[in-house]
C-alpha cells in the first residue's frame, strides 16, 4: 500500500521570550528530529506522557503549526505547499479535537456546521448537502431531528459524534484524532472507538490517533509510536510494542498503566528527575530516569535502530 503520510527530520521549537533587541533568549524543542511513515488505511497510535510533544506534532500534521525544520508529505504533497492552498489541505486531512463541545460553534446549528465544508470545499448544492448530511448522521448513529439543535443541547458523546461527522463532511483521506475519547465516560469511549473502527472501513480512512491511554491505543492501532521529550523513542507494530517493549520509557509507561484488581505500586524512583526543556541533557533525554545508563547515553542522543520485525527503538541498550 502507498504511504499516506511521510515525516522527515521534523523539528518544532518555540522561543522562551525575547531580549530587548528582539533576539530569542532561549528555545524550547517541542519536537526533535522526528521521522516516520504511515501506510494508507493504517492507524498509527502516538503515545507519551503530557508535554512529550504529541499534540504539537498533531497540529503540524494538520497544518495548524508551521514546522521549524523538516518535511511532512501527505499523499505525496508537501505540507508547506498544501498550507498555501487551505481548501486542498482541508480536503486531505481533518482534525478531531479532545473537547467535543468547545470544538463546535455554539451559534450554529448542527445542520449549518455540517453543511459548511460541503459548500465551501466541494461546492455542493443545497439538495446535495441535505442528502450527504443525512448520510453522515446515519454513519455516526445520530437522528435527523438533531440537525436543527445547537451544540449545548448534546452530551459529550453525541457532540464528539457530531465533530466526527463534521470532519467527514470535508471528505478527507486522513483524520488526526487528538485524545478524541479522553473527555468521555468509559462506556461512551468504547462506543466511539467502535464507531471510529467502522468509519475507517466505510470511508477508507487513515488515522493518526494520539492518546496517553495505552489501552485505547493498543485496541485501535496497527502501529504505535512512543514519544518522550519531543523524541520518537520506539515505533513498531502494536502487538510487538506492547508485548515486547524494548525502550525503558515504553516499559515504564506499560508498567504504570492502572489495571483493575491490581494494587497500584510506584515503579519509578520518587526522586527521578524530568529533563529541563530550557537546558536539555547532551545525551539521551531519558538518562535521568533510566537504570541502564552508560557513558554512551551521556554523550550522544541515541538514534532509532532496527531490532527486527519492523520494530525500532532509540536506545543504546535495548531490552
Amino acid at each position: 500500500m502507498p504511504d499516506a503520510l511521510i515525516v522527515k527530520n521534523l523539528q518544532k521549537t518555540f522561543a522562551d521570550g525575547y531580549s530587548l533587541f528582539g533576539r530569542e533568549k532561549s528555545k524550547v524543542f517541542a519536537v526533535r528530529d522526528l521521522s516516520l511513515t504511515v501506510k494508507a488505511g493504517d492507524t498509527l497510535g502516538i503515545v507519551g506522557e503530557s508535554g512529550c510533544g504529541k499534540s504539537t506534532l498533531a497540529r503540524m500534521l494538520v497544518g495548524l503549526l508551521p514546522c521549524t525544520s523538516g518535511e511532512i508529505y501527505i499523499d505525496g504533497y508537501s505540507i508547506t505547499e498544501l498550507r498555501k492552498n487551505p481548501k486542498a489541505l482541508c480536503k486531505t486531512v481533518q482534525y478531531i479535537f479532545q473537547d467535543p463541545i468547545s470544538s463546535l460553534n455554539p451559534r450554529k446549528t448542527i445542520r449549518e456546521t455540517l453543511e459548511a465544508p460541503m459548500k465551501h470545499l466541494h461546492g455542493m448544492t443545497s439538495t446535495q448537502c441535505a442528502s450527504y448530511t443525512l448520510e453522515l448522521l446515519d454513519a455516526v448513529n445520530l437522528r435527523s431531528e438533531f440537525l436543527d439543535r445547537y451544540p449545548h443541547e448534546f452530551s459529550g458523546g453525541q457532540a464528539q459524534r457530531i465533530g466526527i461527522a463534521r470532519a467527514l463532511a470535508a471528505k478527507p483521506r486522513i483524520l488526526i484524532l487528538d485524545e478524541p475519547v479522553s473527555a468521555l465516560d468509559v462506556s461512551v469511549q468504547a462506543q466511539v472507538l467502535n464507531l471510529l473502527a467502522d468509519l475507517k472501513q466505510k470511508f477508507d480512512l487513515t488515522y493518526i490517533f494520539i492518546s496517553h491511554d495505552l489501552g485505547v491505543v493498543e485496541a485501535i492501532s496497527d502501529k504505535v509510536a512512543v514519544m518522550y521529550f519531543g523524541n520518537l523513542v520506539e515505533i513498531g507494530a502494536s502487538d510487538s510494542v506492547f508485548s515486547n517493549a524494548r525502550h525503558p520509557y515504553t516499559e515504564l509507561l506499560a508498567a504504570s498503566a492502572p489495571v483493575v484488581g491490581k494494587k497500584f505500586t510506584i515503579i519509578e524512583d520518587r526522586n527521578a528527575e524530568l529533563p529541563d526543556p530550557l537546558n536539555p541533557p547532551i545525551g539521551c533525554s531519558f538518562l535521568t530516569r533510566c537504570s541502564y545508563v552508560s557513558n554512551s547515553c551521556r554523550k550522544t542522543p541515541p538514534k532509532l535502530i532496527s531490532i527486527g520485525n519492523n520494530h525500532e527503538t532509540a536506545c543504546y541498550h535495548p531490552r
